[in-house]
């Protein structure tokens, strides 16, 4: 819920453009408390069952750190409310200790505003992330205490992905720490020998799209959903060409930049996180114009300029191709249809496997400033 800073300047007031449409809304209080059965227990509040109990409860237009709630209630007494509580709780603590995060409120405290309203907040709403809510309604009594209805039967919901404008927060972060651009020639692909002899046995000698994992951003809208082959393009500083270390296996599949990036190919932002440590990731997708990874992207992420963006860019020069990619960020880049192996070649590397830098299923690192946007990123 929006907090005006007036009532607590602590919390400050999550920037959103939808600001003016709940500006009548104002969060009294929040509270962590713990709820046994249907009746409040907490202290100073007195209870009373002339209030009537909401009951249907309805939750729409979810985000990945808002959503609507409504619910139906008996007129008795309905002119006597005051106030709203609304128990959120992530679903997988539910059982657990409320008070283990302190600053993960479970009760909301809201004055009483015609319904449906919207519960907003960055701070207690995370993305991709399954909660329970019940209701009851209450009455402010002179003292100060409240009489409060029995709760509301408990239903369960689940947040939102990153929406554009999210990401493209996570956009300018990225590109503030990009860095300079350097030239390349191929994109890369590092596996097990294991893997391209099945890709050979098994898929006609074509490397296959498959669903990308959880790592990076939790609310990424492209995690467990996009199917794509995993690329680098990252060069060495002295060299101009790919390290010799990998951290995914000693067998290199190389191809040539303007097999998988030319003017019939999109180009998108998915993603940019880090992971404990001192090393940033932005994970780029190439589409193929009008395939199914063109339209999934176009719906839910930022499309960038290939000839001018901060990350990675095809350029003509003298009627000729030419790439470059970001310096001080790592890139991780999805292409999203198969690739045959003819296109390019399989050799052993002759480097070290650097299993630590692996970024499979690899969590965000929530503490990074670098990374952080409001929505629970």
């Amino acid at each position: 819920m929006d907090v005006p800073p007036r009532l607590d300047p602590a919390l400050g007031s999550p920037a959103s453009p939808c600001e003016d449409v709940i500006k009548n809304l104002s969060l009294e209080a929040i509270q962590l408390c713990e709820r046994d059965g249907n009746k409040s227990q907490d202290s100073g509040i007195a209870e009373m069952e002339e209030l009537p109990v909401p009951h249907n409860i309805k939750i729409s237009n979810i985000t990945c750190d808002s959503f609507k709630i409504s619910w139906e209630m008996d007129s008795k007494s309905k002119d006597r409310i005051t106030h709203y509580f609304i128990d959120l709780n992530k679903k997988e603590n539910k059982n657990s200790n409320k008070f283990k995060h302190k600053d993960v409120p479970t009760k909301l405290v809201a004055k009483a505003v015609p319904l449906p309203m919207t519960v907003r907040g960055h701070w207690f709403l995370s993305p991709r992330t399954e909660y329970t809510v019940a209701v009851q309604t209450a009455s402010k009594q002179v003292d100060g205490d409240y009489v409060v209805s029995e709760w509301s039967e408990i239903i369960e919901f689940c947040t939102a992905d990153y929406s554009k404008v999210h990401l493209t927060q996570l956009l300018e972060k990225a590109e503030v720490i990009a860095g300079r651009m350097l030239k390349f020639t191929v994109f890369y692909r590092n596996q097990h020998k294991d893997y391209f002899d099945y890709i050979r046995e098994q898929h006609g000698s074509a490397m296959q799209p498959s669903v990308k994992d959880n790592s990076g951003s939790h609310g990424s809208p492209i995690s467990g959903k996009l199917e794509g082959i995993f690329f680098s393009c990252s060069t060495e500083f002295n060299t101009g060409k790919p390290p010799q270390d990998s951290p995914y296996g000693r067998y290199r599949f190389e191809v040539a930049a303007e097999r998988l990036f030319n003017p019939n190919t999109n180009l998108y932002f998915g993603d940019f996180y880090c992971m404990y440590t001192a090393y940033h990731y932005v994970i780029l997708v190439l589409a193929p114009v009008g395939s199914a990874g063109d339209e999934f992207c176009k719906q839910r992420l930022p499309q960038l300029n290939s000839k001018e963006n901060k990350f990675l860019t095809c350029t003509e020069e003298d009627g000729a191709l030419v790439y470059h990619h970001a310096q001080d960020v790592i890139l991780e880049v999805i292409y999203t249809d198969p690739v045959p192996l003819a296109l390019g070649t399989v050799a052993e590397i002759t480097g070290h496997q650097l299993m630590s830098l692996s970024t499979a299923n690899a969590k965000k690192d929530p503490s990074c400033k670098r990374v952080k946007i409001r929505g629970g990123g």
